[in-house]
């Protein structure tokens, strides 16, 4: 299902000559996983990954999801992206933030990891407060693409 909500916005892209970045490979990923675990000490959830090996990150109508930081890049991308380790250690300057691995954003929302309950949740941004709960993060992503085409 977000497959094509994503390939909607693929579409529209594309009318202004604009292109969303191509997965990233395996070993960027590697790599990513590696640096998370050193300098954030988290696991980074599989079915995240997996989406970022089709499409990593974006950027539509104030709607985000973080990719991989550029540094750790191999290949060029077509579109800025934010940096999953980058804003990770921005967000956790807030002490009470470390419970959660940030995934997205938009003007009022994060879209996070918690670790203690497993689960995919959407946080108001900025108080933080659960919005929603959802069973994985294909579904969270699934409701990120759609509120960015609304």
């Amino acid at each position: 299902m977000w497959q094509n909500n994503l390939k909607k916005i693929i579409d529209e892209k594309k009318m202004y000559d604009e292109e969303v970045n191509s997965g990233a490979s395996p070993k960027e990923i590697s790599k990513l996983v590696i640096e998370a675990k050193k300098k954030l000490n988290v696991e980074i959830p599989k079915e995240y990954l997996d989406v970022i090996s089709k499409i990593n990150g974006l950027e539509f109508n104030g709607f985000i999801l973080y990719g991989i930081d550029e540094y750790l890049l191999d290949n060029e991308i077509n579109q800025s992206i934010y940096g999953l380790l980058e804003s990770n250690q921005i967000w956790y300057e807030n002490e009470g933030q470390k419970k959660y691995l940030f995934l997205g954003e938009s003007n009022i929302s994060w879209y996070v990891y918690e670790y203690k309950s497993n689960a995919f949740i959407e946080l108001d941004n900025p108080s933080g407060t659960e919005i929603l709960k959802f069973n994985n993060f294909y579904e969270m992503f699934n409701k990120l693409l759609i509120d960015a085409t609304i």
